[in-house]
């Protein structure tokens, strides 16, 4: 079926994204796709957030919510229609006036290592500095490989990338995702597998939001929305919910699809590596089953953490 801006009320929908370069890319292939099945003309909205002008490290600034709230801000208020965010970014609690109304084919989830001479984690020397901001991401590889050195780091693609030309770092991990939709996948020296080196909840993933009680634009929206990635990351926020932690915390969950159900994996780290607690399991295809699974796989976890 194909919706027209009828439909909608509207000939024009506004989107709000943030305005790195990331979030312009990954919202505009939305807006393509949505213009392309609907017929419906988008203009973009840059909405400038918190995580975008304050340099400290997300956990200084309360963790989830600092690149959403004020893009949710804008919706509330009218100023867009919808807006399209990085799934991770997401509080696990949502707010009753808003709603998911679609999670498109989801991008590459896996984490990325780029070095300067096309080495990977494992051939690094003892003491090589590799940058991350993410709590997730130190405590893996530190349990991966405990003589490296892991350093704070935060900033859009192009600066992480740059700390590893200018030489101050050996290496930096960001998603590959964010690689892939600035068209630069072909700089990682290694991806690395979802179940060594465990995403974060959502990872290359988007969320469509709009005000909940629009529903044409719902119904619109929602034409885009793919049930087996919405399943997936519906398994891996509930483990994240369940644990109570939010994106910065050493948490890290993916699904994938194997038969007709999901491969749920899970995993809990310290910060300095030296411990780490891995459970996986088979969960159903279906959002609301896939979301009870992944809250009983946490519950497991915690219980062996």
């Amino acid at each position: 079926m194909r919706f027209r801006g009828a439909a909608v009320g509207r000939a024009t929908l506004r989107m709000g994204t943030r305005r790195s370069a990331l979030a312009l890319a990954q919202s505009s292939a939305f807006a393509r796709a949505l213009e392309r099945a609907t017929g419906v003309r988008v203009e973009t909205v840059g909405v400038t957030t918190e995580g975008d002008t304050n340099s400290a490290p997300l956990t200084a600034m309360g963790g989830t919510g600092v690149f959403v709230q004020a893009v949710r801000a804008a919706l509330r208020a009218g100023a867009v229609d919808f807006a399209v965010h990085s799934y991770k970014d997401l509080p696990t609690a949502g707010p009753s006036d808003v709603v998911v109304a679609a999670v498109p084919v989801r991008e590459d989830p896996r984490d990325a290592l780029v070095t300067a001479d096309g080495r990977t984690l494992d051939r690094l020397p003892a003491g090589a500095r590799i940058g991350t901001g993410s709590p997730r991401r130190a405590g893996q590889l530190a349990a991966l490989r405990p003589g490296l050195v892991v350093v704070p780091l935060r900033g859009n693609v192009d600066t992480r990338l740059g700390r590893v030309r200018d030489g101050r770092l050996d290496a930096v991990v960001l998603a590959a995702a964010g690689l892939a939709r600035l068209g630069r996948l072909g700089e990682a020296a290694e991806l690395f597998a979802p179940d060594r080196l465990v995403p974060a909840p959502a990872q290359g993933a988007l969320a469509v939001e709009c005000r909940a009680d629009d529903a044409a634009l719902v119904r619109l929206l929602g034409s885009l929305d793919h049930v087996v990635t919405r399943a997936a990351v519906d398994a891996e926020r509930a483990v994240l919910a369940e644990l109570e932690a939010g994106c910065s915390a050493p948490v890290g969950a993916h699904a994938r699809p194997v038969g007709r159900g999901l491969d749920l994996c899970a995993v809990i780290t310290e910060t300095d590596g030296r411990r780490r607690t891995f459970r996986r399991a088979e969960v159903p295809l279906d959002p609301a089953g896939a979301a009870a699974a992944g809250r009983e796989l946490a519950r497991a976890l915690r219980k062996e953490h």
